[in-house]
């Protein structure tokens, strides 16, 4: 339970107009995200260009839109409704479970059962994409059938959660950029929103092989070791479990046919333990995962490459260099799987 009220704007009442004149219905969520009504996902007619702009505005700010649906939604209008949004077309980089509808390449399916779907997927605090240079502008996520016994994805606002940050460690994070631990794609810890243009961090818990630090007063790098790693992460955890209390995360249950679309750079997400419990348990889980090719690249500060040989030697001589897996493991106690 959340016990401060939330550190994001409401809606802004122009955006809240064009989406009403379309028919639609736009209420924040407390702390973060918006509830979207009467908008048809269904549609095979585009809503318009101001309004889709509108939306995607209040998501960029908001960090995401949970679409309540009142008639089943179809894999197809799904996906369609996915390219919505930034780069307005489907960037899929993942395998096809074998009970994916008609083995779409574009479906992810997920499942606390291995029958039903993969299982086990993003127990970290992350952002999807963190292995490619463009990583994906949004994510959508349908779920399919809702665990009886609940099951959701945590969510948290990651522009309010810089704004927690001491003074001295965003000075610090905003030195740092993340390379991915399985293709060496270097992204910035701390980056401008490209539409809410707030400060915000950015980090993949369970994807990180090395983390670089540009030296605060002169020319050079250095790669963090693995106790400054370490604190690094778990750091960054506490900041981001932090808004559950604080009033900028937001643990989402889902109703069945919800469709959540997230801000891929505003927020950052996690599976909910109980989203991993034994069927026996929990009840069957069932859900769907679409990601959406970026506006441009998510390039590193200080003239870093967009791409190191992470899987090569250290070129920086000491610190964590670490390829492959699910990279650093900055805790042994939880569980790590992407």
């Amino acid at each position: 339970m959340n016990t401060k009220s939330s550190r994001l704007c409401p809606p802004d009442p122009a955006r809240v107009a064009a989406i009403e004149k379309f028919g639609g219905e736009i209420t924040p969520l407390d702390p973060i995200g918006a509830q979207v009504q009467g908008i048809d996902l269904a549609s095979r007619e585009l809503p318009p260009d101001h309004v889709l702009d509108a939306l995607e505005t209040e998501m960029a700010h908001r960090g995401f839109l949970v679409f309540r649906n009142e008639k089943e939604l179809e894999v197809e209008d799904f996906l369609r409704a996915s390219c919505w949004w930034g780069g307005r077309q489907l960037h899929s980089t993942h395998g096809v479970h074998p009970a994916t509808p008609g083995g779409n390449r574009h479906i992810f399916r997920l499942s606390n059962d291995q029958r039903h779907g993969i299982p086990g997927v993003g127990p970290q605090w992350h952002n999807d994409g963190s292995f490619v240079p463009d990583t994906f502008s949004h994510a959508g996520y349908h779920i399919i059938r809702p665990a009886e016994k609940g099951g959701g994805t945590s969510f948290a606002h990651q522009g309010a959660a810089y704004d927690a940050l001491p003074d001295e460690t965003k000075a610090f994070w905003s030195r740092l950029s993340s390379v991915n631990s399985a293709s060496g794609v270097v992204h910035p810890l701390v980056h401008v929103h490209p539409i809410s243009e707030r400060k915000s961090i950015w980090l993949h818990l369970g994807m990180t092989g090395a983390v670089i630090e540009k030296a605060a007063e002169e020319d050079g790098f250095r790669l963090l070791g693995s106790a400054e790693l370490t604190q690094l992460c778990h750091e960054y955890n506490r900041i981001l479990n932090a808004g559950l209390d604080d009033g900028y995360a937001i643990s989402h249950e889902y109703r069945k046919g919800d469709c959540v679309f997230v801000d891929n750079l505003a927020v950052a997400h996690r599976a909910s333990p109980e989203a991993h419990l034994p069927v026996e348990q929990q009840g069957l889980r069932i859900l769907h995962r679409s990601t959406v090719r970026g506006t441009g690249n998510f390039a590193p500060d200080f003239g870093l490459p967009l791409q190191v040989n992470i899987h090569g030697p250290n070129p920086l001589g000491e610190g964590v260099w670490q390829g492959g897996g699910v990279g650093f493991r900055w805790d042994d106690g939880v569980p790590m799987q992407n």
